[in-house]
């Protein structure tokens, strides 16, 4: 059993960390942020326009600076961008303080739940196929590095029973600590 303070749900797009966070902080009574949501209320703008005007680059320096300020909080669940783990202090933050869960999912699964999806700035041009490929070629040692539960989130499941699912696991594994003494 693994006691921390917070719960961080990492995994590329599609994976259902924000449909899964949402459940589970409702299961668990604990708040949930979703770190994109969280962006785009403290910017004023979409992520897309943040990538249109200032780059990737300038997009992940103030997630990273986001991040680091909620990763502080005590008690909550956390979703990040499928991108936070490119940056090794965003990997470093999630592993110090909380228990990060990688929800899993395969590329197949992620265009059937991306279909629709017209707002993801990383997936605007070119072939979705090869980008999500390419992505998940960089991106997945990254979340094994972060990682103290890897779960397979892939699949036609709704998100009611992958909820539930990742629930079960995740109380196999993380006990729910706060303010350094057990709750």
């Amino acid at each position: 059993m693994n006691p921390a303070p917070n719960l961080f749900l990492i995994g590329p797009m599609g994976a259902g960390k924000t449909s899964i966070g949402r459940r589970l902080a409702d299961r668990l009574e604990l708040p949930f942020i979703d770190l994109d949501l969280a962006f785009e209320e403290r910017a004023g703008v979409s992520i897309a326009l943040t990538f249109e005007i200032e780059g990737e680059a300038g997009f992940r320096k103030r997630e990273s600076a986001l991040l680091a300020e909620l990763v502080r909080q005590r008690g909550i669940i956390l979703s990040t961008g499928g991108g936070a783990v490119l940056d090794r202090g965003n990997r470093e933050l999630l592993r110090n303080n909380g228990f990060v869960v990688w929800l899993d999912v395969d590329v197949e699964t992620q265009l059937r739940r991306l279909q629709a999806d017209r707002k993801r700035p990383l997936l605007s041009a070119g072939d979705r196929n090869e980008r999500l490929r390419d992505m998940a070629a960089q991106r997945n040692p990254l979340y094994a590095e972060t990682a103290d539960l890897h779960i397979r989130a892939s699949g036609t499941t709704s998100s009611a029973a992958m909820a539930r699912n990742v629930g079960m696991q995740i109380a196999r594994h993380w006990h729910y600590i706060e303010n350094g003494a057990d709750a």
